[in-house]
This record gives C-alpha cells, structure tokens and sequence, in this order.
C-alpha cells in the first residue's frame, strides 16, 4: 500500500483521520479512485434515505462497487437528516435545520450510531458519505463534529468530483 493510501491509519500516537466527502459531480469511477487513493476501508453513508437519482449511487449499486474496489458499506439512517430538515436546509433556514439535525442525533438511535461510528473510526479507515460536495453545506461535517468529540479524530474532506489527486 502506498504512503498516500496509508493516511488515513492511525500510527502509534497518532489520531486517526475520519474523511468525509460528497459525490456531488463526481463520477462513480473517480469517487472510488478518491477513496482508493485516500486509503478508505468503510465507507459509512449517512443520508437518511440512501437514494439517488444517479443510480450508481443508490444503496445496493454503490455497496456492490465498493465491494468491487474491496471497500465496505454501511448505512446508518439514524446519522442522516430528516425530511423536516433537508426542508429547512433548501429554503436557507440553517437554525431550524441545526436543530432539527441535533434532535435526531441526540435521539437514542442517533446516539447509538454515533457511538458505533466513532468505534469504526478509531480504526481508521472510515469516511462519512453524503450528497454535497462542500462539507460546509452538508450535515456531514454536524456529523463528524460529533465523532470528534466522542473520540480524538482528525477531519479531512475528500473531494471526490476534483478526483484522488486533490483535497479540500
């Protein structure tokens, strides 16, 4: 493996580095070079409902791609944002997002899949899928904010639409 595809393991002493990224305008064969390169084992989907319009991103096409690349899947409802939410994210309304955001991750559902994620991460490895590009207008990085205050995470936001090459 190379340097590059070990960053994202932690070494003694080192807090692992949990990824994040979005396949907003990326293509599927550049979004798995992105993890590939990255150094990705897991990827943990964290859309409430894992459906796209671009079908190779739906649940089970984009499990079984992975698994093509000998990287996992797994989605966690529980860590995505409820229809209430993504409403008040389109129409700009970022407060009652946050807080319709918080309550799911707050739930016990929400709490177990935090628990259970920041686990994962601590191996190393593991990288938060949403739909938007720019982590600062996905609740991905609410998410990975989170993971970081369970456990002593670094955050880095791959960007899977510019390719393995380069990082936001």
């Amino acid at each position: 493996m190379s340097a590059k595809a070990e960053a994202t393991k932690p070494g003694h002493g080192e807090r692992p580095i949990l990824a994040t990224t979005g396949y907003e305008g990326a293509s599927l064969e550049r979004f798995i070079a992105t993890l590939r390169a990255a150094g990705i084992t897991l990827v943990l989907d964290v859309r409430e409902l894992p459906w796209s319009r671009r079908r190779e991103f739906t649940k089970n096409r984009l499990n079984e791609a992975l698994a093509g690349a000998r990287i996992g899947y797994m989605h966690r409802k529980s860590l995505g944002t409820p229809k209430a939410g993504r409403d008040a994210a389109k129409a700009g309304d970022r407060a009652t997002f946050q807080t319709i955001l918080a309550s799911q991750l707050d739930s016990a559902e929400g709490r177990a899949a935090l628990a259970e994620a920041a686990a994962l991460a601590q191996e190393g490895g593991l990288c938060l899928l949403c739909y938007e590009r720019d982590p600062r207008q996905c609740h991905r990085s609410d998410v990975a904010l989170r993971l970081a205050a369970l456990t002593p995470l670094e955050i880095r936001d791959l960007d899977s639409a510019a390719g393995p090459d380069h990082r936001s």
